[in-house]
């Protein structure tokens, strides 16, 4: 018989037992209340894979005693959905945790939507894609939509450690002794990916021969060699692959090519992908932003391209991209404007939208006078006119202060004086 693997074995049997997630399933949140209340709706959970979807799901399933089923959106037929609505008449209510959602064909979809509109089936629906995207807005409309969001160091050292203590489910009943490094190692160098990290340990353990003292050593290099992920050298707090992360994205916004490659090259001897990408992508648009739009799309073709061809050659578009936006101009006035927008909207300054531009749509809004004194920018020579758009508590508030770093912003923020001194 098959031995089946640690993270499947590890999966939570209920809700107390979900590792991160606490918007979700912490005390007083949606989740935990749904089951409290057992007032389950269906739901589709979306985020990066390995950080909970399925684990949530099967632990509503055990908190509500309810029936629990898994089928894949793709590799599973109709058939087998109709199996699963029998089960359902016959026991009054399934959790059907349903992964890859967002692949649901036509036919499966109204096969199930009329069982999900009378609650006989709970769906619980996976995917990594965006839902507001990726799917139909017919079974969109049937359900909560759930973020989750990637695990925290310490969420993931803690599913870790249960994992290497637990004597049923995990790893207690071997002659362990695991070294504090590579612990950290698991937790770091996986990306979030906590499903990736159970298994790396468990190959860890398996593959690992006992000493002449009968213990199983899983030090940081065994770690490192079943990720498949180098580590960084790391302080005793573990900050330093954020340190590199940081020097990574200063030095490029220093325009200093040499350090940036030199930092991208740790992160890249280290495999991680994941924190490269996310940062260019950032960089892109923090630090050069309107002095060269179209430096954004051209990191992120270059960040598709890496991922999809992968390392070693990955290495080659990160260069180019990293070496360009290196020598790009840089302006931070877009992150400033919408920051200080925030920060007025977060101390309660908002005010009341302009009359004459509320919603003039709808019965009875003449009378009120909404949108009677509106000047339509269409009907004038140059594509705008002056008028109150701001609440009258901001009315002369200028978030936006241009800087003409590049070609680009200065185009625009002739424009902006134009508008802003007629």
């Amino acid at each position: 018989m098959t031995t089946k693997p640690l993270a499947y074995r590890m999966r939570p049997r209920n809700i107390d037992e979900i590792v991160g997630q606490e918007h979700l399933v912490g005390e007083g949140k949606i989740i935990r209340r749904m089951v409290k209340a057992k007032q389950l709706s269906s739901m589709i959970l979306y985020g990066p894979p390995g950080i909970g979807k399925t684990s949530i799901a099967s632990a509503i399933a055990g908190s509500t005693k309810y029936a629990f089923r898994m089928l894949n959106a793709v590799t599973n037929n109709k058939k087998d959905m109709e199996i699963v609505v029998q089960e359902a008449k016959m026991s009054g209510k399934v959790i059907l945790l349903l992964d890859e959602v967002h692949r649901l064909d036509k036919a499966k979809q109204d096969f199930l939507l009329p069982y999900l509109e009378n609650g006989m089936i709970t769906m619980i629906g996976a995917t990594t894609s965006n839902p507001y995207h990726a799917i139909n807005p017919a079974i969109r409309s049937r359900c909560q939509i759930f973020e989750l969001k990637p695990l925290e160091q310490a969420d993931m050292e803690k599913a870790l450690q249960a994992a290497v203590e637990d004597e049923e489910r995990g790893l207690g009943k071997y002659p362990l002794v695991m070294k504090e490094d590579a612990l950290h190692h698991f937790a770091t160098a996986s990306s979030g990916d906590l499903r990736s990290a159970l298994n790396a340990l468990e190959l860890a353990v398996l593959s690992t021969e006992e000493n002449k003292d009968g213990e199983i050593i899983i030090s940081e290099e065994t770690a490192e060699e079943c990720l498949q992920m180098k580590s960084l050298a790391h302080d005793k707090d573990g900050d330093a692959h954020y340190d590199v992360l940081s020097g990574f994205q200063k030095s490029i916004r220093g325009s200093d090519v040499n350090a940036a490659l030199h930092y991208l090259g740790r992160l890249i001897e280290a495999g991680d992908l994941p924190s490269i990408t996310r940062r260019l992508l950032v960089i892109a648009y923090e630090d050069i932003g309107l002095a060269s739009p179209q430096a954004g799309p051209r990191t992120l073709a270059a960040i598709q391209t890496a991922e999809k061809i992968g390392f070693p050659e990955a290495r080659i578009p990160l260069a180019n991209v990293v070496i360009e936006l290196c020598l790009s101009p840089k302006s931070n006035s877009a992150i400033m404007a919408i920051g200080e927008a925030l920060a007025d909207i977060r101390s309660g300054k908002s005010g009341e939208v302009p009359i004459h531009l509320k919603d003039a749509h709808y019965k009875g809004a003449k009378e009120l006078g909404r949108g009677v004194d509106y000047k339509y920018p269409h009907d004038f020579e140059n594509g705008w006119v002056k008028q109150q758009y701001l609440p009258d508590t901001l009315k002369n508030k200028k978030y936006y202060k241009p800087k003409k770093t590049g070609k680009f912003e200065q185009a625009i923020s002739t424009v902006y004086d134009k508008i802003n001194n007629n």
